[in-house]
Protein backbone atom coordinates (compact mmCIF):
# COMPACT_ATOMS: atom_id res chain seq x y z
CA UNK A 1 0.00 0.00 0.00
CA UNK A 2 1.53 3.61 -1.07
CA UNK A 3 -1.48 5.49 -1.15
CA UNK A 4 -2.90 7.68 1.73
CA UNK A 5 -5.92 9.64 2.79
CA UNK A 6 -5.65 12.30 5.90
CA UNK A 7 -9.48 13.27 6.95
CA UNK A 8 -9.44 16.33 9.16
CA UNK A 9 -11.80 18.86 10.32
CA UNK A 10 -11.96 22.63 11.43
CA UNK A 11 -14.01 25.24 12.37
CA UNK A 12 -16.04 23.23 14.88
CA UNK A 13 -16.74 19.45 15.81
CA UNK A 14 -19.60 16.80 14.34
CA UNK A 15 -19.32 17.96 11.24
CA UNK A 16 -19.83 14.24 9.93
CA UNK A 17 -15.62 13.75 9.28
CA UNK A 18 -16.28 10.06 9.66
CA UNK A 19 -19.32 9.95 7.14
CA UNK A 20 -17.42 12.00 4.95
CA UNK A 21 -14.34 9.52 5.62
CA UNK A 22 -16.53 6.13 5.23
CA UNK A 23 -18.00 7.98 2.25
CA UNK A 24 -14.91 8.42 0.41
CA UNK A 25 -14.14 4.55 1.13
CA UNK A 26 -17.45 3.62 -0.24
CA UNK A 27 -17.17 4.96 -3.34
CA UNK A 28 -13.17 4.34 -4.11
CA UNK A 29 -14.51 0.38 -3.43
CA UNK A 30 -17.04 1.15 -5.66
CA UNK A 31 -14.02 1.64 -8.64
CA UNK A 32 -12.39 -1.54 -7.31
CA UNK A 33 -10.15 -0.32 -4.77
CA UNK A 34 -9.19 -1.91 -1.83
CA UNK A 35 -9.68 0.77 1.37
CA UNK A 36 -8.64 -0.29 5.09
CA UNK A 37 -9.88 2.65 7.43
CA UNK A 38 -8.05 4.31 10.19
CA UNK A 39 -9.05 6.28 13.19
CA UNK A 40 -6.79 8.58 15.03
CA UNK A 41 -8.32 10.02 18.50
CA UNK A 42 -6.78 12.70 20.41
CA UNK A 43 -8.21 11.37 23.96
CA UNK A 44 -5.84 10.03 26.24
CA UNK A 45 -7.86 6.88 27.21
CA UNK A 46 -6.28 3.97 25.87
CA UNK A 47 -9.57 3.08 24.48
CA UNK A 48 -12.95 3.36 24.68
CA UNK A 49 -13.52 0.58 26.85
CA UNK A 50 -14.29 2.63 30.00
CA UNK A 51 -15.69 6.07 28.78
CA UNK A 52 -19.38 7.07 29.99
CA UNK A 53 -21.74 6.67 27.10
CA UNK A 54 -23.48 10.25 28.65
CA UNK A 55 -20.03 12.04 27.36
CA UNK A 56 -18.85 9.69 24.55
CA UNK A 57 -21.53 7.99 22.67
CA UNK A 58 -21.33 4.27 21.24
CA UNK A 59 -18.58 1.87 22.09
CA UNK A 60 -18.07 -0.25 18.89
CA UNK A 61 -16.58 -3.39 19.48
CA UNK A 62 -14.44 -5.13 16.38
CA UNK A 63 -14.08 -9.02 15.90
CA UNK A 64 -10.85 -9.19 17.78
CA UNK A 65 -12.36 -7.19 20.62
CA UNK A 66 -11.31 -3.77 20.37
CA UNK A 67 -13.44 -1.28 21.97
CA UNK A 68 -13.62 1.37 19.98
CA UNK A 69 -14.61 5.01 18.73
CA UNK A 70 -18.43 5.05 16.94
CA UNK A 71 -16.43 6.30 13.85
CA UNK A 72 -15.64 2.60 13.45
CA UNK A 73 -18.79 1.71 13.03
CA UNK A 74 -19.50 4.01 10.34
CA UNK A 75 -16.50 2.27 8.72
CA UNK A 76 -18.66 -1.18 8.96
CA UNK A 77 -21.32 0.04 7.94
CA UNK A 78 -20.27 1.87 4.36
CA UNK A 79 -17.04 -0.49 3.81
CA UNK A 80 -15.89 -3.75 3.86
CA UNK A 81 -12.37 -3.65 4.53
CA UNK A 82 -11.66 -5.33 7.67
CA UNK A 83 -11.41 -3.18 11.47
CA UNK A 84 -9.15 -4.59 14.34
CA UNK A 85 -7.32 -3.03 16.99
CA UNK A 86 -5.10 -1.64 14.79
CA UNK A 87 -7.50 0.58 13.08
CA UNK A 88 -8.11 2.52 16.33
CA UNK A 89 -5.30 4.74 17.33
CA UNK A 90 -5.54 7.14 20.38
CA UNK A 91 -3.01 9.56 22.21
CA UNK A 92 -3.01 7.13 24.94
CA UNK A 93 -2.16 3.94 23.13
CA UNK A 94 1.03 5.89 21.22
CA UNK A 95 2.18 7.60 24.51
CA UNK A 96 1.98 4.00 26.72
CA UNK A 97 3.91 2.46 24.16
CA UNK A 98 6.77 5.11 23.95
CA UNK A 99 6.82 5.11 27.86
CA UNK A 100 7.30 1.87 28.24
CA UNK A 101 9.66 1.60 25.25
CA UNK A 102 11.53 4.35 27.20
CA UNK A 103 11.74 2.35 30.70
CA UNK A 104 12.96 -0.57 28.87
CA UNK A 105 15.92 1.77 27.18
CA UNK A 106 15.16 0.94 23.33
CA UNK A 107 15.69 4.93 22.98
CA UNK A 108 19.46 4.44 24.45
CA UNK A 109 19.27 7.10 26.64
CA UNK A 110 18.01 9.63 24.46
CA UNK A 111 16.07 12.75 25.03
CA UNK A 112 12.12 11.41 24.32
CA UNK A 113 10.25 14.06 22.77
CA UNK A 114 7.05 14.53 20.63
CA UNK A 115 9.04 15.00 17.65
CA UNK A 116 10.42 12.44 16.49
CA UNK A 117 9.15 10.08 19.21
CA UNK A 118 5.47 10.28 19.17
CA UNK A 119 4.74 10.81 15.87
CA UNK A 120 7.46 8.47 14.60
CA UNK A 121 5.11 5.69 16.76
CA UNK A 122 1.54 7.63 15.07
CA UNK A 123 3.55 6.85 11.43
CA UNK A 124 4.56 3.30 12.52
CA UNK A 125 0.77 2.14 13.72
CA UNK A 126 -0.55 3.93 10.48
CA UNK A 127 1.71 1.42 8.22
CA UNK A 128 1.13 -1.31 10.73
CA UNK A 129 -2.64 -1.40 9.45
CA UNK A 130 -1.34 -1.35 5.59
CA UNK A 131 1.33 -4.29 6.72
CA UNK A 132 -2.13 -5.98 7.93
CA UNK A 133 -2.77 -6.27 4.46
CA UNK A 134 -0.81 -5.80 1.84
CA UNK A 135 -3.45 -6.14 -1.18
CA UNK A 136 -4.69 -3.06 0.03
CA UNK A 137 -4.37 -0.31 -2.08
CA UNK A 138 -5.56 3.14 -0.24
CA UNK A 139 -5.82 3.89 3.53
CA UNK A 140 -8.02 6.68 4.66
CA UNK A 141 -7.00 8.18 7.91
CA UNK A 142 -9.71 9.94 10.14
CA UNK A 143 -8.12 12.51 12.64
CA UNK A 144 -10.57 13.38 15.12
CA UNK A 145 -11.12 16.88 16.59
CA UNK A 146 -10.78 20.33 14.97
CA UNK A 147 -7.03 21.64 13.43
CA UNK A 148 -6.82 24.23 16.44
CA UNK A 149 -7.14 22.27 18.75
CA UNK A 150 -3.89 21.27 21.26
CA UNK A 151 -4.93 17.46 21.03
CA UNK A 152 -4.72 16.71 17.68
CA UNK A 153 -1.27 18.56 17.00
CA UNK A 154 0.67 15.29 17.01
CA UNK A 155 -1.28 13.49 14.62
CA UNK A 156 -1.32 16.61 11.77
CA UNK A 157 2.17 16.84 12.33
CA UNK A 158 2.54 12.91 11.92
CA UNK A 159 0.34 13.53 8.87
CA UNK A 160 2.17 16.15 7.39
CA UNK A 161 5.78 14.35 7.82
CA UNK A 162 4.20 11.51 6.08
CA UNK A 163 3.03 14.26 3.24
CA UNK A 164 6.88 15.03 3.07
CA UNK A 165 8.58 11.50 2.86
CA UNK A 166 6.03 9.95 0.59
CA UNK A 167 5.38 12.87 -1.59
CA UNK A 168 1.88 14.24 -2.39
CA UNK A 169 0.91 12.14 -4.97
CA UNK A 170 0.93 9.04 -2.35
CA UNK A 171 -0.66 11.50 0.34
CA UNK A 172 -3.17 13.91 0.19
CA UNK A 173 -5.19 15.99 3.00
CA UNK A 174 -8.89 16.39 2.77
CA UNK A 175 -10.15 19.12 5.03
CA UNK A 176 -14.16 19.07 6.01
CA UNK A 177 -15.00 22.43 7.07
CA UNK A 178 -17.88 24.83 7.97
CA UNK A 179 -19.89 26.84 5.39
CA UNK A 180 -23.06 28.47 7.57
CA UNK A 181 -25.90 30.69 6.74
CA UNK A 182 -26.71 33.57 8.42
CA UNK A 183 -30.40 33.55 8.97
CA UNK A 184 -31.75 33.31 5.18
CA UNK A 185 -28.97 35.11 3.42
CA UNK A 186 -25.57 34.63 1.70
CA UNK A 187 -23.17 31.47 2.84
CA UNK A 188 -20.66 33.07 4.76
CA UNK A 189 -16.66 31.71 3.46
CA UNK A 190 -14.84 33.04 6.19
CA UNK A 191 -14.84 30.21 8.49
CA UNK A 192 -13.58 28.26 5.88
CA UNK A 193 -11.04 30.20 4.77
CA UNK A 194 -9.58 30.49 8.93
CA UNK A 195 -9.96 27.03 9.14
CA UNK A 196 -7.55 26.48 6.29
CA UNK A 197 -5.21 28.59 6.89
CA UNK A 198 -4.82 27.36 10.38
CA UNK A 199 -4.00 23.91 8.71
CA UNK A 200 -1.34 25.83 6.62
CA UNK A 201 0.56 27.12 9.33
CA UNK A 202 0.75 23.55 10.74
CA UNK A 203 2.61 22.90 7.23
CA UNK A 204 -0.35 21.50 5.61
CA UNK A 205 -1.93 22.77 2.34
CA UNK A 206 -5.41 20.56 2.15
CA UNK A 207 -5.66 19.07 -1.37
CA UNK A 208 -9.45 18.30 -1.15
CA UNK A 209 -12.47 20.67 0.40
CA UNK A 210 -15.24 19.49 1.84
CA UNK A 211 -17.47 22.03 2.67
CA UNK A 212 -20.57 21.31 5.09
CA UNK A 213 -23.11 23.13 4.32
CA UNK A 214 -27.32 23.57 4.57
CA UNK A 215 -27.50 23.92 1.01
CA UNK A 216 -25.38 23.40 -2.62
CA UNK A 217 -22.73 25.62 -2.53
CA UNK A 218 -23.08 27.74 -5.91
CA UNK A 219 -20.34 28.51 -8.42
CA UNK A 220 -19.64 31.75 -6.99
CA UNK A 221 -18.59 30.30 -3.38
CA UNK A 222 -16.63 27.91 -4.96
CA UNK A 223 -14.43 29.94 -6.94
CA UNK A 224 -14.26 32.33 -3.46
CA UNK A 225 -13.10 29.87 -1.61
CA UNK A 226 -10.72 28.03 -4.18
CA UNK A 227 -9.04 31.36 -4.33
CA UNK A 228 -8.16 32.32 -1.03
CA UNK A 229 -7.41 28.83 0.24
CA UNK A 230 -5.00 27.81 -3.02
CA UNK A 231 -7.14 24.82 -3.61
CA UNK A 232 -8.43 23.39 -6.86
CA UNK A 233 -11.76 25.02 -8.31
CA UNK A 234 -12.88 21.31 -8.72
CA UNK A 235 -11.75 20.03 -5.56
CA UNK A 236 -13.66 22.38 -3.56
CA UNK A 237 -17.24 19.90 -2.99
CA UNK A 238 -20.12 20.26 -0.32
CA UNK A 239 -21.74 18.26 1.90
CA UNK A 240 -25.06 19.75 2.29
CA UNK A 241 -27.28 18.84 5.27
CA UNK A 242 -29.48 15.34 4.07
CA UNK A 243 -33.33 15.16 4.99
CA UNK A 244 -33.21 11.61 4.02
CA UNK A 245 -30.36 9.30 5.05
CA UNK A 246 -26.94 9.53 5.18
CA UNK A 247 -26.46 7.16 3.08
CA UNK A 248 -27.59 9.28 -0.15
CA UNK A 249 -23.69 11.40 1.52
CA UNK A 250 -21.88 8.71 -1.12
CA UNK A 251 -24.13 9.61 -4.17
CA UNK A 252 -24.17 13.08 -3.29
CA UNK A 253 -19.68 12.52 -3.42
CA UNK A 254 -20.33 10.96 -6.63
CA UNK A 255 -22.50 13.43 -8.31
CA UNK A 256 -19.40 16.39 -7.65
CA UNK A 257 -17.09 13.71 -8.97
CA UNK A 258 -15.34 13.90 -5.81
CA UNK A 259 -13.78 10.48 -5.76
CA UNK A 260 -12.57 10.82 -9.29
CA UNK A 261 -10.41 14.25 -7.96
CA UNK A 262 -9.06 11.44 -5.50
CA UNK A 263 -8.01 9.54 -7.92
CA UNK A 264 -6.10 12.32 -10.26
CA UNK A 265 -4.47 13.51 -7.39
CA UNK A 266 -3.10 9.99 -5.99
CA UNK A 267 -1.87 9.55 -9.51
CA UNK A 268 -4.48 6.12 -10.02
CA UNK A 269 -6.68 4.89 -12.64
CA UNK A 270 -10.05 6.31 -12.88
CA UNK A 271 -11.67 2.95 -12.98
CA UNK A 272 -15.36 2.07 -13.76
CA UNK A 273 -17.92 2.89 -11.02
CA UNK A 274 -20.92 0.93 -9.52
CA UNK A 275 -22.59 2.27 -7.42
CA UNK A 276 -25.78 0.05 -7.82
CA UNK A 277 -26.08 -1.01 -4.36
CA UNK A 278 -26.25 2.65 -3.09
CA UNK A 279 -28.61 3.83 -5.53
CA UNK A 280 -30.63 0.71 -4.17
CA UNK A 281 -30.42 2.07 -0.87
CA UNK A 282 -32.10 5.41 -1.72
CA UNK A 283 -34.59 3.33 -4.32
CA UNK A 284 -35.54 1.33 -0.97
CA UNK A 285 -35.61 4.27 1.47
CA UNK A 286 -37.95 6.09 -1.16
CA UNK A 287 -40.22 3.11 -1.52
CA UNK A 288 -40.78 2.36 2.05
CA UNK A 289 -44.97 2.04 2.97
CA UNK A 290 -46.33 2.38 6.20
CA UNK A 291 -44.80 2.20 9.81
CA UNK A 292 -44.21 0.75 12.52
CA UNK A 293 -43.52 2.34 16.18
CA UNK A 294 -40.50 0.92 18.10
CA UNK A 295 -40.18 2.18 21.59
CA UNK A 296 -36.41 2.16 22.90
CA UNK A 297 -36.42 2.09 26.79
CA UNK A 298 -32.77 2.13 27.46
CA UNK A 299 -30.57 4.45 30.08
CA UNK A 300 -28.73 7.30 28.15
CA UNK A 301 -31.43 8.25 25.82
CA UNK A 302 -30.20 12.23 26.01
CA UNK A 303 -27.49 11.37 23.40
CA UNK A 304 -28.17 10.49 19.95
CA UNK A 305 -24.92 8.67 19.50
CA UNK A 306 -25.69 6.30 22.62
CA UNK A 307 -26.96 3.40 20.61
CA UNK A 308 -25.84 4.69 17.31
CA UNK A 309 -25.31 0.84 15.78
CA UNK A 310 -28.85 0.11 17.45
CA UNK A 311 -30.73 3.08 15.53
CA UNK A 312 -28.92 2.18 12.43
CA UNK A 313 -29.68 -1.11 12.63
CA UNK A 314 -33.36 -0.83 13.08
CA UNK A 315 -33.22 1.49 10.14
CA UNK A 316 -31.46 -1.09 7.59
CA UNK A 317 -34.05 -3.43 8.98
CA UNK A 318 -37.01 -1.23 7.73
CA UNK A 319 -35.37 -0.88 4.53
CA UNK A 320 -35.24 -4.52 4.09
CA UNK A 321 -39.19 -4.98 4.89
CA UNK A 322 -39.72 -1.83 2.88
CA UNK A 323 -41.20 -0.08 6.27
CA UNK A 324 -40.50 3.22 7.87
CA UNK A 325 -39.11 2.81 11.51
CA UNK A 326 -40.25 5.44 13.86
CA UNK A 327 -38.07 5.44 17.32
CA UNK A 328 -39.77 6.31 20.37
CA UNK A 329 -36.55 6.82 22.95
CA UNK A 330 -37.99 6.34 26.57
CA UNK A 331 -35.55 6.72 29.32
CA UNK A 332 -35.70 3.94 31.55
CA UNK A 333 -36.05 5.82 34.73
CA UNK A 334 -39.34 7.89 33.83
CA UNK A 335 -40.82 4.45 33.92
CA UNK A 336 -40.38 3.71 37.50
CA UNK A 337 -43.13 5.57 39.32
CA UNK A 338 -46.18 4.01 39.79
CA UNK A 339 -48.42 4.09 36.69
CA UNK A 340 -45.79 5.65 34.47
CA UNK A 341 -45.22 2.48 32.77
CA UNK A 342 -48.40 1.78 32.01
CA UNK A 343 -49.02 5.75 31.01
CA UNK A 344 -46.44 5.60 28.61
CA UNK A 345 -46.49 2.49 27.23
CA UNK A 346 -50.25 1.79 26.33
CA UNK A 347 -51.09 -0.35 23.58
CA UNK A 348 -54.00 1.80 23.22
CA UNK A 349 -54.18 4.89 20.61
CA UNK A 350 -50.67 5.28 18.54
CA UNK A 351 -49.31 2.48 20.82
CA UNK A 352 -46.12 0.61 19.84
CA UNK A 353 -45.34 -2.17 17.68
CA UNK A 354 -42.34 -3.06 19.37
CA UNK A 355 -40.23 -2.95 22.42
CA UNK A 356 -36.13 -3.10 22.06
CA UNK A 357 -34.07 -3.16 25.45
CA UNK A 358 -30.68 -2.12 24.60
CA UNK A 359 -27.06 -2.91 26.37
CA UNK A 360 -25.81 -0.50 29.25
CA UNK A 361 -24.19 -1.27 32.85
CA UNK A 362 -25.31 -0.26 36.32
CA UNK A 363 -28.62 -0.17 38.16
CA UNK A 364 -30.22 2.86 37.29
CA UNK A 365 -33.30 2.21 35.53
CA UNK A 366 -33.20 -0.77 35.52
CA UNK A 367 -36.39 -1.27 37.46
CA UNK A 368 -38.05 0.74 35.06
CA UNK A 369 -36.93 -1.50 31.83
CA UNK A 370 -38.27 -4.73 33.82
CA UNK A 371 -41.87 -2.75 33.85
CA UNK A 372 -41.27 -2.44 30.54
CA UNK A 373 -40.62 -5.88 29.62
CA UNK A 374 -43.25 -7.31 31.34
CA UNK A 375 -45.66 -4.84 29.78
CA UNK A 376 -43.97 -6.51 26.59
CA UNK A 377 -44.87 -9.98 27.51
CA UNK A 378 -48.59 -9.75 29.20
CA UNK A 379 -49.54 -7.59 26.13
CA UNK A 380 -47.50 -10.48 23.89
CA UNK A 381 -45.80 -7.37 21.98
CA UNK A 382 -42.71 -8.30 20.36
CA UNK A 383 -40.15 -7.57 22.44
CA UNK A 384 -35.72 -7.87 21.97
CA UNK A 385 -33.05 -7.99 24.24
CA UNK A 386 -29.72 -7.15 23.45
CA UNK A 387 -27.10 -8.14 26.79
CA UNK A 388 -28.31 -6.33 29.68
CA UNK A 389 -32.00 -6.66 27.54
CA UNK A 390 -31.56 -10.01 27.84
CA UNK A 391 -30.50 -9.93 31.45
CA UNK A 392 -33.92 -7.79 31.71
CA UNK A 393 -35.84 -10.32 30.43
CA UNK A 394 -34.54 -13.23 32.33
CA UNK A 395 -34.80 -11.47 35.68
CA UNK A 396 -38.63 -10.28 34.95
CA UNK A 397 -39.51 -14.00 33.90
CA UNK A 398 -37.92 -14.91 37.37
CA UNK A 399 -39.59 -12.18 39.11
CA UNK A 400 -43.28 -12.92 37.91
CA UNK A 401 -43.26 -16.30 36.50
CA UNK A 402 -41.41 -18.27 38.97
CA UNK A 403 -43.16 -16.27 41.35
CA UNK A 404 -38.86 -15.08 42.86
CA UNK A 405 -39.66 -12.03 43.93
CA UNK A 406 -36.00 -10.82 45.05
CA UNK A 407 -34.71 -12.26 41.53
CA UNK A 408 -31.76 -10.16 40.39
CA UNK A 409 -28.19 -9.74 38.78
CA UNK A 410 -25.21 -9.73 41.14
CA UNK A 411 -24.51 -6.35 39.26
CA UNK A 412 -27.65 -4.51 40.68
CA UNK A 413 -27.80 -6.62 44.21
CA UNK A 414 -24.91 -8.55 45.30
CA UNK A 415 -27.28 -10.09 47.88
CA UNK A 416 -30.33 -11.45 45.84
CA UNK A 417 -31.11 -15.34 47.01
CA UNK A 418 -31.81 -15.55 43.04
CA UNK A 419 -29.06 -14.28 41.28
CA UNK A 420 -30.61 -14.97 37.76
CA UNK A 421 -27.60 -13.16 36.37
CA UNK A 422 -23.91 -12.97 37.41
CA UNK A 423 -20.68 -13.43 37.20
CA UNK A 424 -18.89 -16.47 36.45
CA UNK A 425 -17.21 -17.88 39.26
CA UNK A 426 -13.70 -17.92 37.85
CA UNK A 427 -14.48 -14.14 37.37
CA UNK A 428 -15.65 -13.43 41.45
CA UNK A 429 -12.38 -12.18 42.52
CA UNK A 430 -11.36 -10.32 39.23
CA UNK A 431 -11.65 -6.54 39.16
CA UNK A 432 -13.49 -4.58 37.00
CA UNK A 433 -12.03 -4.30 33.47
CA UNK A 434 -10.82 -7.43 33.06
CA UNK A 435 -13.72 -10.07 32.93
CA UNK A 436 -16.01 -9.02 29.83
CA UNK A 437 -16.10 -12.09 26.93
CA UNK A 438 -15.01 -9.10 24.40
CA UNK A 439 -14.84 -9.43 20.31
CA UNK A 440 -16.78 -12.09 18.00
CA UNK A 441 -17.83 -15.68 19.61
CA UNK A 442 -19.66 -18.50 18.14
CA UNK A 443 -23.06 -19.07 18.96
CA UNK A 444 -24.98 -22.37 18.53
CA UNK A 445 -29.10 -22.43 17.96
CA UNK A 446 -31.43 -24.76 18.14
CA UNK A 447 -33.89 -25.80 15.48
CA UNK A 448 -37.00 -24.87 15.55
CA UNK A 449 -36.62 -21.27 17.39
CA UNK A 450 -36.57 -17.54 16.27
CA UNK A 451 -33.01 -17.24 15.92
CA UNK A 452 -32.35 -20.55 14.32
CA UNK A 453 -35.07 -19.09 11.47
CA UNK A 454 -33.07 -15.58 11.62
CA UNK A 455 -29.92 -16.78 10.93
CA UNK A 456 -31.00 -19.64 8.65
CA UNK A 457 -29.22 -22.20 10.55
CA UNK A 458 -27.05 -23.95 14.26
CA UNK A 459 -23.71 -21.76 13.80
CA UNK A 460 -23.84 -17.95 14.48
CA UNK A 461 -20.82 -15.33 14.58
CA UNK A 462 -21.22 -12.46 16.74
CA UNK A 463 -19.73 -9.56 18.89
CA UNK A 464 -19.52 -9.69 22.48
CA UNK A 465 -19.45 -7.13 24.87
CA UNK A 466 -20.36 -8.28 28.45
CA UNK A 467 -19.72 -8.97 31.69
CA UNK A 468 -22.36 -10.40 33.64
CA UNK A 469 -23.86 -14.04 32.56
CA UNK A 470 -27.26 -15.62 32.49
CA UNK A 471 -26.94 -18.42 35.81
CA UNK A 472 -26.91 -22.00 34.98
CA UNK A 473 -27.47 -22.56 38.21
CA UNK A 474 -31.31 -21.39 37.35
CA UNK A 475 -31.03 -22.65 33.99
CA UNK A 476 -33.17 -25.71 34.65
CA UNK A 477 -35.96 -23.91 36.79
CA UNK A 478 -36.47 -21.22 34.07
CA UNK A 479 -36.49 -24.01 31.27
CA UNK A 480 -39.16 -25.94 33.29
CA UNK A 481 -41.27 -22.70 33.86
CA UNK A 482 -41.10 -22.26 29.88
CA UNK A 483 -38.96 -19.90 29.46
CA UNK A 484 -37.10 -21.31 25.81
CA UNK A 485 -33.72 -21.26 25.99
CA UNK A 486 -32.49 -21.32 21.97
CA UNK A 487 -28.68 -20.70 21.74
CA UNK A 488 -25.22 -21.73 24.08
CA UNK A 489 -21.81 -20.37 23.42
CA UNK A 490 -20.35 -22.88 20.97
CA UNK A 491 -17.18 -22.92 23.26
CA UNK A 492 -18.73 -23.49 26.47
CA UNK A 493 -22.57 -23.54 28.58
CA UNK A 494 -23.00 -20.24 28.81
CA UNK A 495 -26.37 -19.19 27.39
CA UNK A 496 -26.68 -16.80 24.29
CA UNK A 497 -30.17 -16.38 23.88
CA UNK A 498 -33.56 -17.00 25.75
CA UNK A 499 -36.77 -16.39 24.22
CA UNK A 500 -41.16 -16.12 25.60
CA UNK A 501 -43.45 -18.77 24.78
CA UNK A 502 -46.70 -18.04 23.57
CA UNK A 503 -45.74 -14.34 22.23
CA UNK A 504 -45.26 -13.50 18.24
CA UNK A 505 -41.35 -12.51 18.69
CA UNK A 506 -39.33 -12.15 22.56
CA UNK A 507 -36.44 -12.58 22.02
CA UNK A 508 -32.69 -11.80 24.02
CA UNK A 509 -29.24 -12.02 23.15
CA UNK A 510 -26.65 -11.95 24.75
CA UNK A 511 -24.27 -11.16 22.20
CA UNK A 512 -24.57 -7.40 19.97
CA UNK A 513 -25.84 -8.36 16.40
CA UNK A 514 -26.47 -4.52 15.90
CA UNK A 515 -21.98 -4.11 14.77
CA UNK A 516 -22.65 -6.47 11.81
CA UNK A 517 -25.47 -4.87 10.13
CA UNK A 518 -25.34 -2.42 6.97
CA UNK A 519 -27.82 -0.70 4.58
CA UNK A 520 -27.16 -3.37 2.23
CA UNK A 521 -27.65 -6.59 4.63
CA UNK A 522 -29.80 -5.52 7.73
CA UNK A 523 -28.78 -8.08 10.85
CA UNK A 524 -31.26 -10.98 10.74
CA UNK A 525 -32.51 -10.19 14.56
CA UNK A 526 -33.41 -6.79 13.48
CA UNK A 527 -34.96 -7.86 10.53
CA UNK A 528 -36.92 -10.45 11.85
CA UNK A 529 -37.83 -8.58 15.00
CA UNK A 530 -39.42 -5.81 12.08
CA UNK A 531 -41.23 -8.24 10.66
CA UNK A 532 -42.96 -9.33 14.11
CA UNK A 533 -43.48 -5.60 14.90
CA UNK A 534 -44.71 -4.87 11.31
CA UNK A 535 -47.20 -7.74 11.76
CA UNK A 536 -48.53 -6.29 15.02
CA UNK A 537 -49.00 -3.35 13.32
CA UNK A 538 -51.21 -5.26 10.67
CA UNK A 539 -53.11 -7.52 13.26
CA UNK A 540 -55.13 -3.93 14.74
CA UNK A 541 -52.23 -2.22 16.92
CA UNK A 542 -53.34 1.22 15.22
CA UNK A 543 -50.65 3.74 14.18
CA UNK A 544 -51.31 7.41 13.27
Amino acid sequence: MNKFIFISGGVCSSLGKGVAASSIGALLESRGFSVRMIKCDPYINVDAGTMSPHQHGEIYVTDDGAETDLDLGNYARFTSGRLSKANSITTGKVYETVIRKEREGRYHGRCVQVIPHITDEIKGRILEVCKEEPGADIAIIEIGGTVGDIESVPFLEAARQMIHEYGRTNVISVHLTLVPQVGEGELKTKPTQHSVKSMQEIGIQPDLLICRSPVMLDEAARRKIALFTNVDLDAVCTSKDIDSTIYEIPLLFFEQKLDQVVLKKLGLENRPADISHWQSVSERFAARQGKVRIAVVGKYMDLQETYQSIYSALFHAGLECGVEVELVKIESSKLEEEGNAAAILTPSGTGFDGLLIPGGVGPRGVKGMIKAVNWARTNKLPCFGISLGMHIMAIEWARNVLGWSDADSTEFNHDTKHPVVSLLEEQADVKYGGTMRLGAGETKAQKDTHIWAAYKGEKIVERHRQRYEFSNKYKKEMAESGLKITAHCATSNLVDCIEWPDNPWGLGVQFHPEFKSKPTAAAPLFRDFIVAAKSANNNGRKNE
